[in-house]
């Protein structure tokens, strides 16, 4: 499903190099779930935005369901966005004033479809991550683990092939945090392939493979 090799990525600011990335190699099989670990300044936030094209790498390759992302323009980069990645942020990022059924819906209605079809399909969405009793309910009505439960309901919508989820834990409880991780485990179970990042070792256990990732390398402890 995804093939990273020998990716780099340097920043040039006002004459000064700094380098996020060196020499990052690693796959990814359809159907695992990895969580990718690494403190403050360890290059995650960087290798999340050229996992999720957000961002293109200064070297190497990186390659998502068979098509090279690393050499993508910008329109591209958009589309791939909308159609093979299922985004979820530790901020939820939902309009707080809309239906969570409208929020699931955003993704479809960039890509454009029938509006009778979207509907069904974010309802759906929404009743695979419990939520069906709250529909119509405004996302700053929700609590946060529900926000995050809207949050994931709309990364599926799409049948991406990856689900990138960032910090996904970070602004919840601890029993929020196990609910929405069990949510993430009966995912992969299903088939879903999911790449997490965290600098929480708890909530790594759930990845059944850990890549750990120091000074812009992948450390093998």
């Amino acid at each position: 499903m995804i093939t990273v090799s020998h990716l780099g990525k340097i920043y040039r600011m006002d004459g000064t190099e700094t380098v996020a990335l060196s020499d990052v190699s690693f796959t990814v099989k359809k159907g695992e779930f990895v969580a990718i670990m690494g403190p403050s300044g360890s290059g995650k936030s960087t290798l999340m935005h050229i996992l999720g094209a957000l961002d293109t790498p200064t070297s190497g390759k990186y390659i998502l369901d068979g098509q090279e992302i690393s050499k993508l323009n910008d329109d591209e980069l958009a589309r791939i966005r909308n159609q093979k990645i299922g985004f979820v942020f530790q901020a939820f990022n939902l309009l707080p004033r809309t239906t969570a059924v409208k929020n699931v819906m955003l993704p479809m209605v960039y890509a454009g479809g029938p509006p009778t079809s979207r509907l069904q399909r974010a309802r759906q969405a929404l009743t695979d991550v419990g939520l069906a009793d709250r529909m119509e309910h405004l996302s700053n009505q929700l609590s946060g683990g529900q926000q995050q439960r809207v949050a994931i309901a709309r990364a599926l919508v799409m049948n991406p092939a990856i689900i990138l989820a960032d910090e996904p834990t970070g602004n919840l409880a601890t029993a929020q945090s196990a609910e929405i991780m069990a949510i993430f485990t009966k995912l992969n179970k299903t088939g879903h392939t999911i790449i997490m990042i965290t600098h929480e070792s708890e909530v790594a256990k759930y990845a059944k493979r850990i890549i750990h990732l120091k000074d812009g390398r992948i450390w093998n402890r």
